[in-house]
């Protein structure tokens, strides 16, 4: 995995959740960290396929395939980070209902 994009991912989320209720942000830092975690496995997981190719095939008989490890583990990654994201986007969702129900509370 590569720290410097994992890293940068991580900061890029964290933005992200900037305006986030501060208890709210620290109760999914943990998924924050895995989502930028998972960010950059795959993105070092593509480097590979894109040389290896997701199925490797025999050179004399093309009916016998074999799946690459690598393209597993990526549909794998790209599965639970599927569910971070829609975790983290429905507390987002959530913080900025809350922030809309403020601002009509101001207009009544």
């Amino acid at each position: 995995m590569n720290k410097a994009e994992c890293d940068k991912e991580l900061a890029r989320l964290r933005e992200v959740f900037a305006k986030v209720d501060p208890e709210k942000a620290d109760l999914v830092d943990g998924l924050i960290q895995d989502a930028a975690f998972l960010f950059a496995e795959n993105a070092e997981l593509r480097k590979v396929l894109a040389q290896t190719g997701t199925v490797k095939i025999h050179p004399d008989n093309p009916n016998l395939q074999k799946p690459v490890e690598a393209a597993r583990q990526y549909l794998k990654n790209v599965g639970a980070y599927a569910v971070i994201i829609k975790t983290l986007n429905g507390v987002l969702n959530k913080n900025m209902l809350d922030e809309d129900d403020d601002d009509l509370g101001e207009f009544e």
